[in-house]
């Protein structure tokens, strides 16, 4: 397992190294995971890096980008949209020479065209948008302030929004709630995968047996 890193274009058309964890010894077969977005990618992110150790074993590169904003990305996420971070993917696979592709949740939606791979609990972005303004609905009600979802989904539309730890701006909003997947590539059903899906826990967690399941459909899959 090694840092690495890939040219991420910036909506000014200048470009930046982001941050990417790969597991690379110059495979030919070599899978980009497009991480889940949000806070279900900090849940998720441990499942994705147990498969690619597995991936790896197994002679198979495995390769993860963060995204523009997020993590260790100096960006500021509030100027960024959709596109940009599907840009940053594109580039992500151009770069690290990607092979197949596999979108977890809401990465199906940034999926570059022309890979073939596959789609894990696949997502709309209207459905990540209204989880977390759900969220925020709660937990401002448990501080005493009463909120409506509608309303604030049209505020955020406007000016944006901080939702689940995240500087939201319109153009991000706007995008999410009106995109839809790309229903091109296949999904792997979570009863493939067996056990409850970890962007549903409380907390960030690991599932061995999860990890398993995936990492030898993909190799069989990728194999053909």
């Amino acid at each position: 397992m090694n840092a690495a890193s890939y040219p991420c274009p910036l909506p000014d058309g200048s470009s930046v190294a982001e941050y990417a964890l790969v597991f690379d010894r110059g495979a030919d077969q070599r899978l980009l995971i497009i991480p889940a977005l949000f806070d279900e990618g900090h849940r998720t992110r441990r499942l994705c890096v147990d498969v690619m150790r597995r991936l790896d074993a197994s002679g198979i590169a495995a390769l993860l980008p963060d995204l523009p904003g997020t993590n260790e990305s100096q960006i500021n996420l509030a100027g960024l949209a959709l596109t940009d971070w599907a840009n940053a993917i594109s580039s992500a696979a151009n770069h690290f020479r990607a092979t197949h592709v596999l979108a977890v949740r809401g990465g199906g939606l940034l999926i570059p065209p022309g890979l073939p791979g596959w789609r894990y609990g696949p997502v709309d972005g209207a459905s990540l948008l209204r989880r977390m303004i759900r969220a925020r609905v709660v937990s401002n009600r448990e501080s005493g302030h009463e909120d409506d979802a509608e309303s604030l989904l049209t505020t955020a539309e406007k000016g944006g929004i901080e939702l689940a730890g995240y500087h939201l701006g319109a153009a991000m909003v706007g995008q999410l709630h009106a995109v839809r997947p790309d229903g091109t590539l296949p999904e792997i059903e979570q009863e493939l995968v067996s056990g409850s899906p970890l962007w549903l826990r409380a907390e960030p967690d690991a599932d061995a047996a999860q990890a398993d399941a995936l990492a030898a459909y993909l190799t069989i899959a990728i194999r053909g």
